[in-house]
């Protein structure tokens, strides 16, 4: 049986080691280098004071993990994050994306964040390429995330320029005299 928990200090190489294949096979993600362990596990220690971070596990395995990070640093845009998922290659198309992007949203929205935003490496015009599909696209698509921009060729990797989407999903309703976020304060669905 797949559980969602909250990411521990401790699952950090093992989520490393999901990250990795991202870093050194697809523009994914646009980093060069995958990062040493302890960049990685500060990563996690400050993403989540915050924010949910989160993993799905089976039998002691985790499958793939999710998290939310800061969207602008300013304060009025404390309601909004920037969403991040990354599954282990053998589970992709297994459920486990979907799993853990209810988790997340549900969990954020108990936090009383609204926007969900995600920022996702595209290849436009057809293109076929070998480090990218665009899957990461239509997964949020199917997700109810809606696509609010482009930014041509923005990305460099793997001597291809990429082009980045920015994709949001609204997680509740847009009132005045709403309250604060609750950082750190949330639940695990």
């Amino acid at each position: 049986m797949i559980r969602i928990e909250r990411v521990k200090i401790e699952d950090a190489s093992e989520l490393l080691e999901i990250y990795a294949s991202y870093v050194t096979d697809t523009a994914i993600s646009f980093e060069y280098e995958v990062p040493g362990i302890d960049e990685f596990t500060k990563r996690i220690r400050e993403i989540s004071a915050k924010y949910p971070y989160i993993k799905a596990v089976e039998d002691g395995k985790i499958l793939g993990y999710a998290y939310a990070n800061t969207f602008k640093e300013r304060k009025a845009y404390d309601f909004n994050v920037e969403t991040t998922i990354y599954v282990a290659k053998n589970m992709k198309r297994s459920g486990i994306g979907r799993m853990l992007y209810s988790s997340l949203e549900k969990s954020l929205k108990s936090m009383g964040v609204l926007n969900a935003n995600a920022c996702i490496a595209y290849l436009s015009d057809g293109r076929v390429d070998e480090h990218l599909t665009n899957d990461s696209y239509y997964f949020h698509e199917k997700m109810g995330y809606k696509l609010v921009g482009t930014f041509h060729n923005s990305g460099y990797k793997f001597g291809t320029w990429y082009d980045m989407v920015w994709m949001e999903k609204m997680l509740g309703d847009h009132e005045n005299n709403i309250g604060e976020v609750k950082f750190g304060e949330y639940t695990i669905f």
